[in-house]
């Protein structure tokens, strides 16, 4: 064969080589939607966290996260799926500022094209995050920012809360304590989160007969509680009711100043296990439980405390129940959307969704999206073995019994 004809062959084979490839190319090549076996792999659902990792509120923001992953892990069976879609979970650190918060959100938002948020530890970090669900038109569940004005002057149709409210707080800490007669003062942080509780038990506990003899406020990065102990000492109350979260706690104040040895009882929700640990000088103390992990008996805290011993070596905390209801919370909706994130259809599933989670059902109130749920009545006692004074029940309270009132202008 002459060089000619020899060149005319070897190109005539390249090109149906090349043919050859770009065909099969365009038979089986994987798009940027399918999956590596042939199936078309639907996009994921991004969920954003926005929640402290640093600052006052890290511990709680930490125990929150965890909780989010177990309940998500719990929800779609260990797939992490939901309707044939992956979830994809983007945690973004607040730093326990609001300001820090907003700017967080709105990158979750516009860079990361997330499908719903979640947060925050902090209520006012909450409050900064608020409305962006709204301009957005964005699904929160807000977890476990408690104030009251996030499901009351600051709601939006767009926020559905699985945390309980301050007044949630309030009518089951008054039940705990208040009496005809009995007088009763109150210390709480300067912060949303502390005057929402203190402005919503008031009014509890003055219909149970009881009356509110002081009111004082602190400063969260103020250590300092004398002058503040010395006045509601010298006020004589029956009751010292307690609203703190946080850092910088009075506990330590409250015994240095021989606060119940003057004859005035502390009360206080009790908080998580870091906190429990410096309040043996209140053990005895009668008041309000949120969740402790030996309190509730269902299967679905059983699972929670066993998954977690054995992931983390430790028992779940206060804010890890949060998380996992929240996640359960998400995936519930979305299965019965067919994993479909468009906000309205999500509206129109959620509200008055029940759904269960590690303190038993909850409900979604149609009217501002509270979350309904119990909350127990406990005194901490002094267990052997244990690093901390232990909540001990005395009755639950059933989530008809602490159903708050309806704050939105919906």
């Amino acid at each position: 064969m002459n060089p000619k004809n020899l060149k005319r062959v070897k190109v005539g084979i390249v090109s149906i080589l090349g043919l050859t490839l770009l065909l099969s190319g365009c038979g089986s090549q994987p798009s940027a939607n399918s999956g590596g076996q042939g199936g078309a792999e639907k996009a994921p659902i991004k969920i954003g966290i926005v929640t402290s990792q640093t600052g006052a509120l890290e511990g709680y923001g930490k125990q929150h996260i965890k909780g989010f992953e177990l309940g998500l892990e719990y929800a779609t069976k260990g797939s992490k799926q939901v309707g044939g879609r992956p979830i994809q979970v983007i945690v973004e650190d607040t730093q326990t500022k609001p300001e820090v918060a907003k700017q967080k959100a709105i990158k979750l938002l516009e860079e990361d094209k997330v499908d719903l948020l979640v947060g925050s530890a902090s209520s006012t970090d909450a409050l900064a995050v608020v409305p962006l669900a709204q301009e957005y038109k964005k699904i929160m569940v807000v977890e476990p920012a408690v104030a009251d004005s996030i499901t009351g002057a600051q709601w939006n149709r767009y926020i559905f809360r699985t945390a309980r409210n301050s007044s949630q707080d309030a009518i089951a800490g008054a039940a705990a304590i208040a009496k005809p007669g009995g007088k009763i003062a109150i210390l709480a942080p300067d912060s949303a989160y502390g005057r929402d509780g203190a402005k919503a038990f008031k009014p509890a506990a003055e219909k149970l007969g009881a009356k509110i003899v002081l009111e004082e406020y602190q400063a969260t990065n103020n250590p300092d509680f004398t002058a503040i102990l010395q006045r509601i000492i010298a006020e004589k109350p029956d009751y010292l009711y307690v609203i703190w979260a946080g850092a910088n706690a009075p506990w330590q104040q409250i015994s240095d100043l021989k606060v119940p040895e003057k004859g005035i009882k502390v009360s206080t929700g009790v908080p998580d296990i870091a906190a429990l640990k410096t309040m043996w000088s209140i053990v005895g103390m009668e008041g309000l439980g949120l969740y402790y992990y030996e309190l509730p008996k269902n299967s679905v805290n059983d699972w929670l405390v066993q998954a977690h011993q054995k992931k983390y070596n430790e028992p779940p905390d206060l804010f890890t129940a949060g998380g996992m209801t929240a996640a359960m919370a998400i995936v519930q909706a979305l299965e019965k959307t067919g994993g479909d994130a468009d906000a309205e259809k999500l509206i129109a599933t959620m509200e008055g969704m029940s759904f269960d989670s590690p303190k038993g059902k909850m409900t979604f109130r149609q009217e501002d999206h509270q979350a309904l749920q119990a909350l127990y009545a406990v005194r901490l006692e002094k267990k052997e073995g244990v690093a901390w004074p232990v909540p001990v029940l005395l009755r639950e309270m059933t989530p008809e019994e602490t159903a708050p009132p309806i704050l939105n202008k919906r």
